[in-house]
């Protein structure tokens, strides 16, 4: 039991960090829902992992990178928003997946579990989330160019389409980092409400991202060990500690506006 709870707390370290960092790059491109949207992708390929009995972040992963580059090619040919391409794709496979997904792991799929996690998942999850978060940190400044102007990035030698499909596979790959820890229902939360917090506490965007990647952390950690101790599922714990932690962020940047 001790053993499982300290690979819980490494994994919801490291898959924390790196869904805050990349998070608060999704916030500031307006894309806090994509996330959201790719965690259901992973959901068939998920259920295949539970069928087949081979590790379930291997499915999900590759149905999140066949479908991050999909989405990409069809929004260069289509010209939709990433958010109309990801809305089509993800209401499909979340219905596949759950018509797969065996009915006794489903709660599993959906809200992820911590008691059956073990040393290849450790070490999945250290190295996905370091490369997750180097490559975050190679693309962040192009990125942020390109949102501010797509010409003037383009003017620099940057290459946006090539870019935003590094950037859409970045986020693929955290989310299925993060489906362990919060399950496909709730991942989402992982790239979103870290960064919405820091948002409100942050004058740079050096201490934004910095912020944002430790609330990730520190509400993984919270929820995972909440959830160790209540026996509840640990997804929805994740979820109450990261809120909370929005609330005290929005309360303390209210309090620095009125003094």
């Amino acid at each position: 039991m001790v053993e499982s709870l300290i690979y819980s707390i490494t994994i919801g370290v490291f898959a924390g960090l790196a869904a805050g960092y990349l998070g608060s790059l999704m916030v500031l491109e307006k894309m806090s829902l994509v996330g959201d949207a790719l965690s259901h992708v992973a959901l068939p390929g998920f259920a295949l992992g539970l069928l087949y009995n081979f590790n379930p972040f291997i499915g999900a992963f590759a149905f999140l990178f066949v479908s991050a580059i999909a989405i990409w090619h069809l929004g260069r040919v289509t010209r939709l928003g990433f958010e109309t391409l990801v809305g089509a794709v993800f209401t499909l496979s979340l219905a596949i997946g759950i018509l797969i997904t065996p009915e006794p792991e489903l709660l599993e799929a959906l809200f992820g579990d911590i008691t059956t996690v073990g040393t290849t998942d450790v070490l999945i999850t250290v190295a996905v989330s370091l490369a997750a978060i180097s490559l975050t940190r190679a693309i962040y400044g192009k990125t942020v160019l390109s949102l501010i102007s797509e010409e003037m990035a383009t003017s620099v030698g940057i290459d946006v389409a090539r870019t935003n499909l590094l950037f859409l596979l970045i986020v693929s790959t955290v989310v299925a980092v993060g489906i362990k820890i919060t399950g496909t229902l709730l991942v989402g939360f992982l790239v979103v409400v870290p960064a919405a917090a820091a948002r409100s506490l942050s004058t740079s965007l050096h201490r934004y991202s910095l912020l944002s990647s430790v609330f990730g952390a520190v509400s993984s950690t919270v929820g995972i060990v909440a959830a160790s101790n209540t026996g509840l599922p640990p997804g929805p714990m994740v979820v109450l500690s990261g809120i909370v932690i929005f609330l005290i962020a929005v309360v303390v940047s209210w309090m620095k506006k009125i003094n």
